[in-house]
């Protein structure tokens, strides 16, 4: 005998044991089920969710500075679609007559008027503004870290050279959307932006105002502007940035992560956290982390007060204006450049105040961009690399780049040489003869130090590696000899001292004429800098002796 508990699910039988019955899913389930099934056989995309969610990512902090410039670019897009509702691109002139008193009745343009109404009179307006602003300047703060830990420590070598050059062309991009983002309320901070565009543009021989009146749709200021930076910068720099981000993540899937030496760690084996479900959920978390970091300061510390400035006026020269960080490079160079480098040629005016910052800063991008491809052509490296290196261990490389960091803070500081000026209470002359001088030696010592501090600790790591380090006892030895005991290392700890490979400078041979190119020379020449000092790292050979000669 058999009896069916309808209501329990279960079959009992004579011995009064439940077995339990197939569960019977829910119409909601069955739903998802077949529609989960109709994507999957039009598009196959269950392989591709398994492939990507079996890819480890390393557990290093420095990777999380690559998660920070992805989280803020969503909050960009999040913050920038609300303000889209609501911003008139237009240079049309209207007669304020919103909330905010001081300017009411004043004339501006339907840009600035709108921009207004954003901050005073849109609920929550004020406060996606300056998510909107916020998220911008840790955009692009997140990704030159992100960028410099991976110079630091060589990730950008093959097979990511790729990788790096997009990354560079997302950093630009970020730094373009952050300049038409802020030029766009047509107020006097923006409008100063934009007239020192237009110099540089004109400053270009015989194309230059060209150049300057098509984009501005007339003589400066024009009547296009904004509409023209409206388009590029809710339309052509996102789409092409979003592309290039996404090639930039499909190539970080395909050629794996980097991650730092240590036992178990080996070009083919990445440890750390698969992206599904322990990375997925962290980085959740994280995502929120960061966008409740924007919403705080957002909320709390006024960034872009436009009611301050009031709207563009060409007629004032207006001083201490200063543009957002990431611009200041190329503002300071201007100011660097030495007055009078000005002549006609063939009844046009060269202006050499203008293109020699121009040119120099394009070889300085252009550098910074194929600095891989230059750093491979040089040293002969065609191997692919998985390991990152301890910026130490590469001690030219690190040297390098401090080196680049220290031009760009020069150039950096020039955008504020009236403000230290004036805070400082010195002379503007002495401030810019200064940073002048700076711009070429400062670089120069930044490198020397860098590459002798570098190599310092190289054989500091070495001495450890060897002997150990200090444990502070002091031991009476039979003979009457005072010794300090030294502690060993574990093998995890040694392995990051002495994991690392040495490289030697490219032996340049005879052709099959018998004669070496002046290219072969000079690459010669270029690859004996790079690697002529150099420690050797520790061996097992080394390590055996130091525990022998020790005992």
């Amino acid at each position: 005998m058999t009896s069916t508990d309808t209501h329990a699910g279960t079959t009992t039988g004579a011995t009064g044991n439940a077995a339990p019955s197939a569960v019977v899913p829910t119409r909601g389930a069955r739903f998802t089920g077949a529609a989960a099934n109709y994507i999957d056989e039009r598009t196959s995309i269950s392989g591709l969710v398994k492939e990507v969610g079996r890819k480890i990512f390393p557990d290093h902090w420095s990777f999380m500075l690559g998660e920070v410039a992805l989280y803020s670019f969503v909050v960009i897009l999040l913050s920038g679609t609300f303000l889209t509702f609501f911003f008139e691109a237009s240079m049309v002139p209207v007669e304020y007559d919103g909330s905010y008193v001081p300017l009411k009745g004043i004339e501006m343009s339907a840009a600035m008027a709108s921009s207004l109404d954003i901050s005073f009179d849109i609920r929550g307006g004020l406060l996606m503004r300056q998510v909107h602003h916020w998220a911008a300047l840790l955009f692009v703060a997140s990704i030159g870290l992100h960028m410099l830990r991976v110079f630091f420590t060589g990730a950008y070598r093959k097979p990511r050279e790729i990788n790096w050059l997009i990354g560079f062309v997302l950093f630009i991009l970020a730094m373009a959307e952050g300049f038409t983002g802020y030029s766009l309320p047509d107020d006097l901070l923006s409008g100063n932006g934009l007239r020192i565009i237009d110099g540089m543009v004109k400053g270009i021989p015989v194309a230059g105002t060209w150049v300057s009146y098509l984009l501005f749709g007339g003589e400066f200021p024009g009547t296009e502007i904004i509409s023209r930076l409206y388009v590029l910068h809710i339309l052509i720099l996102p789409a092409i940035l979003v592309a290039a981000l996404g090639v930039h993540l499909l190539l970080l899937i395909i050629n794996k992560h980097t991650q730092f030496a240590g036992p178990g760690k080996t070009n083919d084996n990445v440890v750390g956290a698969p992206i599904m479900p322990v990375f997925a959920a962290k980085a959740g978390g994280f995502f929120f982390i960061v966008f409740g970091v924007i919403v705080l300061i957002a909320a709390t510390v006024t960034i872009n007060p436009i009611w301050n400035y009031g709207p563009y006026d060409p007629s004032p020269v207006s001083a201490g204006t200063q543009p957002d960080w990431y611009i200041g490079f190329a503002d300071g160079a201007l100011r660097l450049v030495p007055p009078g480098l000005e002549f006609v040629i063939f009844g046009f005016t060269v202006s050499m105040n203008i293109l020699i910052p121009l040119v120099g800063l394009g070889l300085f991008i252009a550098v910074v961009a194929f600095y891989p491809f230059i750093e491979a052509w040089m040293t002969g490296d065609k191997r692919e690399h998985h390991i990152a290196d301890r910026p130490r261990n590469a001690p030219t490389r690190t040297a390098i780049g401090a080196a680049g960091v220290t031009f760009y803070a020069v150039l950096w500081a020039a955008a504020s040489s009236d403000l230290i000026a004036t805070h400082f209470y010195v002379s503007i002359e002495s401030v810019i003869h200064t940073l002048q001088a700076l711009l070429f030696i400062a670089p120069v010592v930044a490198y020397q130090v860098t590459k002798r501090v570098c190599l310092a600790l190289q054989k500091k790591d070495r001495e450890i590696a060897l002997h150990g380090f200090e444990s502070g006892r002091i031991v009476r030895l039979p003979g009457g000899e005072y010794i300090e005991v030294h502690e060993q290392l574990d093998d995890y700890e040694r392995w990051k001292l002495v994991s690392y490979n040495e490289y030697k400078p490219l032996m340049i041979r005879p052709d099959a004429n018998g004669k070496i190119s002046v290219l072969q020379r000079v690459r010669g020449g270029l690859s004996t800098w790079f690697f002529e000092d150099r420690i050797s790292p520790v061996t097992s050979t080394d390590i055996e002796r130091s525990h022998d000669s020790s005992h």
